[in-house]
């Protein structure tokens, strides 16, 4: 790991005395970093993909910071160790940073403290330069019923450099169509003979659902997509499969797939994926106590590579196409959401999932989960139906990802 420090001095101070009075703080930094040290002239060298922090060396530098504004990172991370009134001039240069609306902050302080903030940026760093010029196919309309989930495309790409694309159902069923049956038979044998069971499903059944699968890759391939949403409702009357099969598969591949054309639901899952390297599971909140913090999440599909077993069902609304009924690993999970327009809010618990359930009357993948924080937000101040899970606990680089990003948390 790189670290690029824009180094501010005061001409009145000579270079040499500068860096040996900083020997402590710079050579901790480069236990654990490869630390290249920027005079402030030369700001304009470095590139976007370079991580970059203010190293505040000495005082008197404020004007010099300013007159370089529009070439500081976003946000402006301000190193000050405090010799050579370095951190009375990181104060002043944060203050009027944050009055010109700039996000900043000052690292100070112990220094193994220093060094888990700077692992903490970075992270947060890496992820917003995975998300940017993704691309996000939405692939045919979402669904009616989501009426608190849109998102506008103009303001989602100036906050977070993402970029919606509108999708026709229509070229999914032309990819279907050349689709043989042959084709896909061995994936097909593959795939049941790994399940612990097959109930309500027939051959065919899984065979269109692979059909449809073989069909959304390729689209994705074709539209350097990132991640797709699926109208997977409107896919029953023309196909008769639906779409869960294959948003499980492409889930698995690294391919975000969400349900139902929800936007904010598959933004949330792709900014799960480059924080925490995992997939997640996209869920209705289907039984809620509000006594006891528990909630019952539950869809009809899930990346199988989520779960320790996996049931082949039938979609649990229209009971025809293919469902999967994934038994999922206890411990624990944290629960996210990202919500508004131009996605600019979160919900975030941890929690421990405690039983997978099995109620007649939900869908087919269903987890009991006892959270740590209390469930009456569901009730009171929800971002809309779906919410999205991912096993482990990521509470903290998720809150700091979206603080850095100006979100505001809901509870």
């Amino acid at each position: 790991m790189i670290l690029n420090l824009i180094t501010f001095a005061s001409q009145l101070h000579k270079q040499a005395a500068v860096l040996s009075s900083h020997e402590m703080v710079l050579n901790e930094l480069e236990k654990y970093f490869t630390v290249n040290l920027v005079d402030y002239h030369d700001i304009d060298k470095l590139t976007d993909n370079d991580f970059q922090l203010l190293f505040i060396a000495t005082g008197g530098v404020e004007r010099l910071v300013i007159q370089h504004f529009e070439s500081l990172p976003r946000p402006a991370i301000l190193l000050a160790d405090g010799m050579q009134n370095s951190l009375a001039a990181a104060l002043e240069i944060s203050a009027w940073l944050r009055s010109r609306g700039m996000k900043s902050e000052i690292l100070h302080g112990e220094l193994s403290e220093i060094i888990k903030r700077i692992f903490v940026l970075h992270s947060n760093f890496k992820a917003q330069k995975a998300l940017s010029g993704s691309r996000i196919g939405v692939v045919g309309t979402p669904a009616p019923w989501l009426i608190a989930s849109n998102v506008d495309y103009l303001l989602a790409k100036r906050r977070w450099g993402i970029e919606y694309t509108d999708i026709p159902l229509e070229r999914v069923y032309e990819y279907f169509a050349r689709i043989t049956d042959d084709e896909v038979g061995e994936a097909c044998a593959t795939f049941a003979g790994k399940a612990l069971a097959c109930r309500e499903a027939a051959p065919e059944d899984l065979i269109k659902a692979m059909r449809l699968y073989r069909a959304l890759k390729q689209l994705a391939v074709e539209e350097n997509l990132s991640a797709l949403t699926l109208n997977c409702f409107k896919l029953i009357e023309q196909l008769g499969t639906t779409g869960c099969l294959a948003l499980a598969l492409l889930n698995d591949e690294g391919i975000i797939a969400g349900c139902e054309g929800d936007l904010q639901s598959v933004f949330t899952q792709l900014v799960m994926k480059v924080l925490t390297g995992k997939s997640s599971f996209m869920a209705n909140p289907s039984m809620i106590n509000a006594r006891t913090n528990e909630i019952v999440l539950a869809h009809c599909t899930v990346g199988v590579a989520q779960t320790e077993k996996y049931i082949i069902r039938s979609h649990f609304e229209t009971e025809t196409g293919i469902g999967i009924q994934g038994i999922m690993p206890t411990g624990h999970v944290t629960l996210v959401k990202c919500g508004g327009e131009c996605l600019d809010e979160y919900y975030l618990s941890t929690g421990t999932l405690t039983e997978n359930t099995n109620y007649l009357n939900m869908c087919r993948t269903q987890v009991r989960v006892k959270l740590d924080t209390p469930a009456e937000y569901f009730l009171r101040n929800p971002l809309g139906n779906h919410h999205i899970m991912v096993q482990g606990n990521y509470a903290m680089q998720l809150h700091e990802f979206m603080q850095a990003n100006g979100c505001r948390r809901m509870e």
